[in-house]
């Protein structure tokens, strides 16, 4: 073991074992017979720990190592698709989270499945809702969640010297370890000391590409290999038409405000917090992350051949990067994929051990005492069940499976989360439109080759056309036996 190997060594284990004290501290919020501590950290966001935890959720993995290989891959309109993200977030959290707040508040929802299900109706058809929502969710995040920590296992095994089994195994198994202990508190805590780290990182990371390269060379140099990747004549990746670039705006306030992972931050602000001070603090850490993807460009241009694109940012920092900075960028990297990573577990987590739990048993709630050693069980199981899937997983490009799982849970949650904001359907109407929107993002991903987002909002439409039309005719119905009761 070389002497940076060795300080990288030392740099995870000090972070590991600051993040492990961060979920001991964060178990404090954990109180018997009341299961808010772990799912939505009791309420207790304040606004610089909840913008944190939605940037680096947000951001992270995809960020830092799949949005630079599709850079490298297809060009400058990933970087124009990737600065979306900020802007979408900000608008998500100053004019839809206020509204998610007080209305789960009011309920006692604790998990945007069991939202769904309250906000229409309860009873039976509200647990098999919420039932389903959490099978959906569950399935779809997994998958994403496979891709986070094929990321993190990557990265993790250059900067280590070890193998990729290896390095996901150790990163996967501290992950597990405090949010176990700590709940949706404790990731936000990490997530938020993570964030500061991958900020700082995009900054350093910036001024060396900018210091090292006149940028009249560096424009000569992509238009030399391929004029497409600074001067799109298509979408690429996003579709045929250049502009279908412009959907990731709707999708990206979409992604915050729908999916499970995203939106329970919004269920976790205390109840004084000022969101418009949340969303300046997301709209800085947004812009700084949005720059990330420059490096596919830097490396197409220094590396022209490299054989897989997922490894444009391992291979930048490799090469261009001092090793000491190169162990502290790369230990900011895995903060960046571990902070998705940790969230998605604890989603999937909840709907399984919560979710789950309520739909198939009337009285789940009453077993309540024991309802965390449930929720930390289920972290640990899904952990595992993870891990093994990336291990067996054929191989895939990162960005992509990461949209196939977030986009096609976009369109099946659409409706029932989003739509009911201003519309309130029923509940057949989020059944029926969660099914539909799960299977046309699904097999338009799978199967068509229509580009990465037009499939999800193709899904998107289709699925709130199904909440809406389905939620009339069964409105229709509900009145019409209640005046003949009457």
């Amino acid at each position: 073991m070389d002497s940076y190997t060795f300080f990288n060594w030392g740099l995870l284990l000090l972070t590991f074992a600051l993040l492990i004290y961060l979920g001991y501290l964060s178990s404090k919020l954990m109180k018997k017979n009341d299961e808010s501590g772990f799912l939505v950290a009791g309420r207790s966001l304040g606004a610089f720990v909840g913008a944190g935890t939605i940037v680096a959720t947000g951001f992270s993995g995809w960020g830092f190592m799949g949005s630079p290989g599709v850079t490298y891959e297809f060009g400058a309109i990933e970087v124009l698709g990737n600065f979306f993200f900020a802007p979408a977030m900000v608008i998500a959290v100053l004019y839809f989270a206020s509204f998610l707040q007080r209305k789960a508040a009011g309920m006692g929802s604790n998990t945007i499945p069991e939202y769904i299900a309250q906000s229409h109706g309860g009873g039976t058809m509200g647990r098999v809702v919420q039932g389903v929502a959490a099978l959906i969710t569950i399935t779809l995040l997994l998958v994403f969640l496979t891709s986070q920590i094929k990321a993190v296992g990557l990265l993790g095994a250059s900067w280590l010297g070890i193998d990729l089994d290896q390095s996901a195994t150790l990163m996967v198994g501290v992950i597990i370890i405090y949010t176990m202990l700590g709940g949706l508190a404790a990731v936000a805590w990490t997530d938020t000391v993570m964030v500061c780290g991958m900020a700082l990182a995009a900054v350093i990371i910036i001024v060396q590409m900018l210091s090292s390269v006149d940028l009249s060379h560096w424009e000569a140099a992509l238009n030399a290999a391929d004029p497409e990747l600074l001067n799109p004549t298509s979408g690429k990746h996003y579709g045929d038409s250049r502009g279908t670039v412009f959907l990731v705006l709707p999708y990206a306030f979409l992604f915050t405000a729908v999916l499970p992972f995203m939106a329970v931050r919004f269920l976790a602000f205390k109840p004084e917090v000022k969101l418009h001070k949340v969303g300046v603090y997301v709209a800085i850490l947004g812009a700084l992350l949005s720059l990330i993807p420059i490096v596919g460009l830097y490396v197409r241009m220094q590396v022209p051949d490299l054989a897989d694109p997922d490894n444009a940012m391992p291979v930048y920092l490799e090469r261009f990067m001092h090793p000491a900075i190169q162990g502290i960028i790369t230990l900011f990297i895995i903060f960046a994929m571990k902070s998705t990573a940790n969230s998605l577990l604890h989603t999937v987590a909840s709907a399984t051990s919560h979710d789950l739990r309520l739909a198939l048993f009337k009285d789940g709630a009453a077993n309540s005492r024991r309802a965390l050693f449930v929720n930390r069980a289920a972290v640990l199981v899904l952990g595992v069940v993870a891990l093994l899937m990336m291990l067996y997983a054929p191989p895939f490009m990162l960005s992509w499976l990461g949209i196939l799982g977030t986009g096609t849970l976009l369109a099946s949650l659409i409706g029932p989360v989003f739509i009911s904001t201003f519309w309130q359907g029923t509940a057949w109407g989020a059944l029926i439109a969660m099914l539909v929107g799960f299977f046309t993002s699904g097999y338009m991903m799978l199967f068509a080759d229509v580009g990465w987002l037009v499939g999800p909002l193709t899904g998107c439409a289709v699925s709130s056309a199904c909440y809406v039309g389905v939620s009339l005719l069964t409105q229709h119905r509900k009145v019409g036996r209640a005046t003949a009761q009457f």
